[in-house]
C-alpha cells in the first residue's frame, strides 16, 4: 500500500506541477510577467542613472544648496535676535513716536502745548542717526549673506531685502533733512 501512496502522491505532484505550467503559459499571467519585466528594467535604468557623474553633481548640488539655505535663514535669524536684544527695532519704534509728538508741537499744537527747542532738535537729530546707524549695520550684515548666497547661488531674495533696507534709510533721511 505504501507504494500506491508514494505513486499516487507523484502523479498528483505532477498533474499540479502540469496545471502551473499551464497557468503561467495564460494570457493574463505573461502580461503580469511583461509588466514586471518592464519595471525591473525601468528601475535598472534609474540605477544606472544615479551612478552617472551628472547626477552624482546634481545630488552634491542639491544639498550645497539645502545647506547654504539653512545656514543663510541660521545667520537671519541670529540678526533678527540681534537686532532685538540691542533694542533697536524698539529704540525705532520709541524714535517715530517722540518724531511725531515733537513734529506735531511746532507751533504750539502737540500734546506738549509748548515749541520745539533747540535742544529738542539737536536729541532727535541724535537720536535719528543713531537709528540710521544701527539700520546701516542690519544692512551691512545682510550684505555679507547676499554675497555669500550669490556665491552659492542661493537666497537671492535676500539682495532684495537689502536694497529695500537701503532704499527705507535713505527716504528716512531725505525726510528728516527736509
Amino acid at each position: 500500500m505504501a507504494g500506491r501512496s508514494k505513486l499516487s502522491d507523484i502523479k498528483e505532484t505532477a498533474s499540479d506541477a502540469v496545471e502551473i505550467m499551464r497557468e503561467l503559459g495564460t494570457p493574463g499571467v505573461q502580461e503580469t510577467f511583461d509588466k514586471i519585466r518592464e519595471v525591473a528594467i525601468t528601475a535598472k535604468e534609474i540605477m544606472e542613472t544615479m551612478k552617472t557623474p551628472e547626477w552624482q553633481r546634481n545630488m552634491e548640488n542639491i544639498r550645497m544648496i539645502s545647506e547654504n539655505f539653512n545656514q543663510a535663514s541660521e545667520r537671519m535669524d541670529n540678526t533678527m535676535k540681534e537686532l532685538k536684544e540691542t533694542g533697536v527695532i524698539d529704540d525705532a519704534k520709541e524714535l517715530i513716536k517722540t518724531a511725531k509728538e515733537k513734529v506735531g508741537s511746532f507751533g504750539g499744537s502737540g500734546e506738549g502745548g509748548g515749541s520745539m527747542g533747540m535742544q529738542d532738535l539737536k536729541e532727535m537729530s541724535k537720536a535719528v542717526k543713531e537709528m540710521l546707524e544701527s539700520i546701516k549695520g542690519l544692512v551691512d550684515e545682510l550684505k555679507v549673506t547676499v554675497a555669500e548666497s550669490k556665491r552659492s547661488g542661493t537666497f537671492r531674495s535676500v539682495e532684495e531685502t537689502a536694497r529695500e533696507l537701503s532704499d527705507t534709510v535713505k527716504t528716512v533721511k531725505r525726510d528728516i533733512e527736509r
